[in-house]
């Protein structure tokens, strides 16, 4: 599903609620992007997380861990598909069940 606000502005809008002048609030910057301020607050904290400002998994390790687990995934699915195949061959190979050696 993409995101209904790219990156870019993302970022604009955080530097812009990062370097707003005094008595100006997160939530009247957030309205003049027309974002909610919540999400304004989410993004700020994630850029944060995404500098090293705060403690926390940023974005890049986020999507290192879902690719990974994506590919686990897929990996143990491929096993399953083997291990199956080799329990067939297997049985295939027994005395007297369709060999047609003598």
């Amino acid at each position: 599903m993409p995101r209904p606000y790219p990156e870019e502005f993302r970022q604009d809008v955080v530097r812009v609620a990062r370097n707003r002048g005094p008595g100006v609030t997160v939530e009247q910057v957030a309205t003049d992007f027309g974002v909610h301020p919540m999400t304004l607050w989410k993004w700020m904290r994630r850029a944060d997380i995404d500098d090293g400002s705060k403690p926390g998994t940023t974005s890049q390790e986020s999507a290192l861990l879902r690719e990974a687990r994506r590919r686990i995934k897929l990996l143990e699915q491929e096993n399953e598909v083997l291990r199956r195949a080799a329990a067939y061959l297997s049985q295939a190979h027994l005395p007297g069940k369709g060999s047609t050696r003598s």
